[in-house]
């Protein structure tokens, strides 16, 4: 393994895995050994399989840290930037380290948790936690430490405090060290010792996210032990321990944030915990787990329990969630036999039935169907759209040549399927009503954005490439008052998608118009495009500086 830099710089490490690739690129017999050794996709594959992979960028970056150590290129900067910091304020060493163990809705910000970053620092300077602050403790899972503040002031278990102003329960199930092996064990040593030493199971801290700060801690959004160990660790070992000890199950936060993990929901069910209000059915949906929708249904979630919030307030029902959300009949059967009523309406007074339709669901329709009797005889403006969402382009260009004029008829809601669809990656519906005549700028989706806006959020790089093709906007805004542009770079930067290809999609939109950039002379992170400084990631950055050589 490499040893890093004392001070490490991040943009001499990106010079590295630039070089990595331009030695790939150029065939070169050490670049291939070195992805063999470092990474996974690599080993064990011939020079000739590995030139024919087509290595990129994020690739080399993830050579390049895998050789320092690091789990991920996102790792390694973590690494150097909380190095870093830590150098430049020293006073706040301790702070910026918590950062790395904690998210930030406990420390205060918009970060996920860095264990294995938090540990390897630690590893590294172990003065970070031997100034003997028990709330530090409670991080790293030092009994030692808890047992010793406890023999010297009892009552200091029930009290907030620390660098991070937490209650000791919660600043111990909220470790992002949990998840490592080494620590789960003694967290929950630390766990077991505070509650038998008389901590509150409900201990809970105010929310930190932004708006609110760790200096000005959310009042009414409470995060407690409890959600630390189900819904963010979703160590049901831990939350057994908690409920166990009293923990009140209905909390606002658990029951919701667990559902990833069944065997923690599975827990706060049996200890109590309420569907009814929480959401859970309608994230459970979202989540497409059929085995937990039953479960979560056969523990008194109500099947027709309305929404609380948007978006989901716009659809009124569980059932016509799971339709918005293209779910299987399997999940139409589970809500069905919960006690589902099949003849709810959309707000436009849509019938459930032909919402499954326009999301391309025939199978579901057919269940619906049989579920409630004969429909209605679908209107020509239905039977086009259905054609267009289940990709089949023959039957809705025959119904369009019966009826001219037919797209021009359609209302709102029913041009917001393009976006609706486009977020689904329903590409075959998509290119049907886009080559059919469909409005391209018309907005939809959870965040109100145009098609293309979605497709470039999902790094489709060839459905991008086809609505841009077809006429679509890159400048044409989206609901949080951005473009296509904006959307490129956060995405690219937070990759919501597995897989997806942002540099195809910045290829597709500076063949289409978006300005061409230069670096950014106050942000060596950024780019100029046009007047307006942009961040993505280094390999979007990478292609839009190339481009602009070009």
């Amino acid at each position: 393994m490499k040893r890093i830099p004392a001070r490490p710089d991040i943009g001499h490490l990106k010079k590295q895995a630039k070089e990595l690739l331009a030695l790939y690129r150029s065939n070169d017999p050490e670049a291939f050994h070195r992805f063999r050794s470092a990474l996974p996709a690599a080993s064990g594959k011939t020079d000739a399989a590995l030139a024919a992979q087509g290595l990129r960028l994020h690739d080399a970056q993830s050579c390049v840290a895998r050789e320092y150590g690091f789990a991920s290129w996102a790792d390694l900067q973590g690494f150097v930037l909380a190095r870093r910091a830590q150098a430049d304020d020293p006073a706040k060493a301790v702070l910026h380290w918590l950062r790395l163990v904690y998210a930030g809705d406990i420390a205060g910000g918009t970060n996920r948790a860095r264990p294995a970053v938090a540990l390897r620092m630690r590893d590294e300077n172990p003065a970070l936690t031997a100034a003997g602050d028990p709330w530090v403790a409670c991080a790293i899972g030092d009994e030692a430490a808890l047992r010793h503040a406890t023999a010297q002031d009892p009552a200091w278990v029930h009290r907030a405090g620390g660098p991070l102003q937490l209650p000791p329960l919660v600043a111990v199930t909220h470790s992002g060290l949990m998840r490592l092996p080494g620590h789960r064990e003694r967290l929950h040593a630390c766990a077991k010792f505070l509650l038998e030493a008389g901590a509150s199971p409900d201990q809970s801290a105010g929310n930190r996210w932004p708006p609110a700060s760790l200096e000005a801690p959310a009042d009414t959004e409470r995060l407690s032990a409890l959600y630390g160990a189900a819904g963010q660790n979703h160590d049901a070992e831990l939350t057994k321990l908690l409920l166990d000890a009293g923990a009140d199950p209905n909390d606002g936060e658990s029951l919701y944030h667990s559902l990833d993990q069944p065997a923690c929901t599975k827990l706060l069910l049996e200890a109590g915990a309420r569907v009814t209000g929480s959401n859970a059915l309608y994230r459970v949906l979202d989540l497409d787990d059929v085995e937990t929708l039953r479960l979560l249904l056969a523990h008194g979630g109500d099947a027709n329990e309305p929404p609380q919030g948007p978006p989901i307030s716009d659809w009124g029902s569980p059932l016509l969630w799971a339709l918005r959300r293209r779910r299987s009949p399997a999940h139409i059967e589970a809500l069905l036999a919960a006690g589902a009523r099949q003849d709810v309406f959309t707000p436009d007074g849509t019938p459930a039935h032909t919402v499954a339709l326009r999301f391309g669901l025939t199978e579901v329709a057919q269940l619906l169907q049989a579920a409630s009797g004969d429909p209605a005889p679908l209107p020509t403006s239905e039977a086009f759209i259905a054609a267009c969402a289940r990709g089949d382009e023959a039957t809705a260009r025959a119904l369009q040549a019966r009826h001219p004029g037919l797209i021009g008829s359609l209302d709102t809601t029913q041009l917001r399927l393009l976006p609706e669809l486009t977020a689904q990656g329903c590409s075959d519906a998509v290119k049907a009503m886009v080559t059919l005549g469909w409005p391209l700028e018309v907005r939809g989706g959870d965040w109100d954005a145009s098609a293309l806006n979605h497709a470039v959020f999902c790094g489709d790089a060839a459905l991008t490439r086809f609505l841009l093709d077809h006429g679509a906007d890159w400048q044409a805004p989206h609901g949080f008052g951005d473009n296509a542009c904006g959307t490129l770079s956060w995405a690219s930067l937070n990759e919501p998608v597995e897989g997806g290809d942002w540099v195809g999609c910045a290829q597709a939109l500076v063949a289409h118009g978006m300005p061409a950039a230069r670096p950014d002379p106050q942000d060596a992170n950024g780019v100029l495009l046009g007047a307006r400084r942009s961040v993505f990631s280094d390999e979007v950055t990478d292609f839009l500086l190339g481009a602009s050589m070009a």
